[in-house]
């Protein structure tokens, strides 16, 4: 990996990170971050599956850390990073990457979280639980995602810099 994309990856976690700290939209149960999502989806777009993988993991860790963040955050931005990076990867469609990290984190990762939550948390709740906070935020930040990377892919800076 070249010190170019570990430097973009890098500016990623950060984005992320301080994006949860600033951003957060109440959904009843839980908080939406849809900073993480976009991340994901402009990740997915520009970087590639396994660099996006990592910054969603290398994230969800910090925000774990730095009390921005629940444990809910690892399987909610991991899976959600790999799903849209897969979908763009086979489609290079900006919008099914955006699909993916729809469907990654609001289905997948929100029914994962449920047993993932009773193990880890001690917390036991119903099936679809943490569903509409999951896809709340994912929707939120994958429309915004695929906003930004389009809009970056006009620009002639990101040519040269990814």
């Amino acid at each position: 990996m070249s010190i170019r994309k570990l430097t973009i990856m890098a500016l990623f976690v950060a984005i992320a990170v301080a994006g949860s700290t600033f951003v957060s939209i109440p959904t009843g149960i839980a908080r939406a971050y849809p900073i993480q999502h976009a991340v994901n989806v402009i990740g997915a777009i520009f970087l590639g599956p396994v660099p996006t993988v990592i910054v969603a993991f290398v994230t969800a860790i910090i925000r774990v850390v730095t009390g921005t963040g629940s444990l809910l955050a690892i399987p909610g931005s991991v899976i959600g990073a790999l799903c849209a990076a897969l979908a763009y990867k086979y489609s290079s469609k900006a919008w099914l990457a955006g699909v993916g990290e729809m469907f990654g984190t609001g289905i997948i990762a929100s029914l994962i979280a449920v047993p993932y939550a009773h193990l880890l948390m001690g917390t036991s709740v119903a099936a679809l639980f943490f569903m509409p906070a999951f896809l709340t935020s994912s929707i939120i930040g994958a429309i915004l995602g695929i906003i930004v990377a389009s809009n970056l892919r006009k620009t002639v800076l990101i040519k040269s810099f990814i």
